[in-house]
């Protein structure tokens, strides 16, 4: 392991994670993968050991570790072959919670944020929307103030953990006539009357509940409202940088396990009397893809520095995710085709991992709308700033 960024209480810890991850979660994941659901268990289980609270305050249960601890907990989670199981984790831990941390006043942290971190509560975050995709300004759902309450109407898509969670964090329009400036964020309970969701039936990441969501004149209390009005779009931006690196962050982890699946195989499969790993067309193919996974993951630790530092790092963060997912798209495609026709039997990783991988350039805004992006801010000079 990388020693410029670990040190040998990360690697504990990973080697922790590992047997944890080993005895409670894969023996569970074939289950979950043709259920749909995630049992409860796990996510108590989770919180006991520590796992939602390690980049969260103490003084909320979390532990207060830097963000490599989070980067190994994401990549371990990637090498149990469930994007779905890895999907409803880091959507609790690092898109509801973040918000939580970062925007709640003390009762919202007491109320959600400590039994988040205790596995006690399960969160959503709730942007996206049917007719908007990845083009989050373009917001419909309001939240208009009538005396202490906000009454929400509209309706998200694509919303991970958005039939099982507690409690969702929606981003809605406060100000529908300032636009993207006119956008506030919210933690509304589950059971809060006019919230109704329906589960999505997905290409992969089938251990993951996904829904639509509608919201239907819900009223939720004003104190419920993260940080202040009309600032929700910057919050949006800001925590993109950790969401994206995340993603990125994932994709070189399936990227490698698939590799390292792989390589073992080929080296035990002969055909004419060689074992795979001796041609060198195969060899060859084999040494580019795992250099192109090494570049990407060496600069995705580079950004988690930078971030656990407190830089600003949506421009990095947003080419992590771009190039990362991309690269893992091609290099699965491509270990699929080393185990040529067991590579698409189910009872092998190969099968799901494509299924899984496919979602890296489409979730969490597309590859499309990255570049974009990327372009406003590399060739037109335009400067995000963080949330004051």
């Amino acid at each position: 392991m990388n020693s410029m960024y670990f040190t040998e209480e990360h690697n504990l810890f990973r080697k922790s994670l590992q047997d944890f991850l080993k005895k409670e979660v894969v023996p569970n994941i074939e289950t979950w993968e043709k259920t749909g659901k995630i049992d409860r268990f796990i996510w108590k289980k989770f919180g006991d050991m520590g796992f939602f609270g390690i980049n969260y305050p103490e003084a909320y249960g979390g532990l207060n570790l830097d963000l490599f601890y989070t980067i190994i907990l994401q990549e371990e989670l990637q090498k149990i072959n469930s994007g779905g199981f890895a999907a409803a984790i880091w959507a609790h831990v690092y898109l509801a919670m973040t918000h939580l941390n970062a925007e709640g006043d003390e009762d919202i942290k007491q109320k959600y944020l400590v039994p988040s971190i205790a596995g006690d509560k399960i969160g959503c975050l709730c942007i996206t929307e049917p007719s908007g995709g990845s083009d989050v300004a373009g917001m419909r759902t309001t939240a208009i103030k009538e005396g202490d309450y906000y009454v929400v109407n509209g309706s998200k898509t694509f919303i991970t953990n958005g039939i099982y969670s507690d409690y969702l964090v929606v981003a809605a329009k406060t100000s529908p006539e300032l636009g993207n400036k006119g956008m506030s964020i919210f933690v509304v309970d589950r059971d809060t009357v006019g919230i109704s969701a329906t589960k999505l039936d997905k290409l992969g990441w089938r251990a993951s509940d996904t829904a639509e969501i509608a919201f239907d004149n819900v009223k939720i209390p004003a104190s419920n409202l993260l940080g202040e009005e009309n600032q929700g779009f910057a919050y949006i931006m800001q925590h993109f940088s950790l969401e994206r690196l995340v993603m990125g962050v994932n994709a070189h982890a399936r990227a490698e396990y698939a590799l390292e699946y792989a390589l073992n195989y080929m080296s035990e499969r002969t055909t004419f009397g060689k074992a795979l790993d001796t041609y060198q067309a195969l060899r060859h193919k084999f040494v580019d893809l795992y250099a192109d996974m090494e570049i990407c993951k060496e600069y995705n630790y580079s950004v988690t520095n930078r971030l656990n530092k407190g830089e600003y790092v949506v421009k990095e963060a947003t080419i992590s995710k771009l190039k990362s997912t991309k690269m893992a798209d091609e290099v699965i495609y491509e270990c699929m085709q080393f185990l040529g026709g067991y590579g698409y039997m189910e009872e092998y990783p190969m099968a799901r991992l494509l299924r899984d991988s496919r979602l890296g350039p489409i979730g969490g805004g597309t590859s499309e709308i990255l570049r974009e992006i990327l372009s406003k801010m590399i060739i037109d000079k335009k400067e995000y700033k963080p949330a004051t």
